[in-house]
């Protein structure tokens, strides 16, 4: 915990600095949720097939950020947490000549979440 899950699409390519956002985020859950440093986990995960809208005129990013966290955040604290996500992507993602559409949600984990470290 906390389980966060980035989904891009691959047209972000190298104009998004992963390592980065991944470390900044990973201060962010910390200092905003009470995370554990040694807890935060991120997996990205490109898609290389989208679509936008009904037409193709344009370039196009998507990114949405999912964060599964263990229950008991209020909802200030998940709102704070996905306000200062948006931001980190907006440093951390500048696609040339894209329109960026970034999201993020905090879900609780369902009580039977459970992880293995081996």
């Amino acid at each position: 915990m906390p389980q966060i899950t980035v989904d891009y699409t691959a047209t972000a390519g190298p104009d998004f600095d992963r390592k980065g956002f991944a470390r900044a985020l990973h201060g962010a859950v910390v200092e905003i949720a009470a995370a554990k440093p040694e807890a935060c986990k991120t997996l990205f995960r490109a898609a290389e097939e989208t679509a936008f809208g009904y037409g193709t005129d344009g370039a196009h990013v998507i990114v949405h950020v999912t964060f599964g966290l263990l229950a008991g955040r209020t909802d200030e604290t998940k709102a704070k947490l996905t306000e200062t996500t948006l931001e980190l992507l907006r440093e951390h993602l500048k696609p040339e000549g894209a329109v960026l559409h970034a999201s993020a949600e905090v879900r609780d984990l369902d009580p039977s979440y459970r992880k293995y470290e081996g």
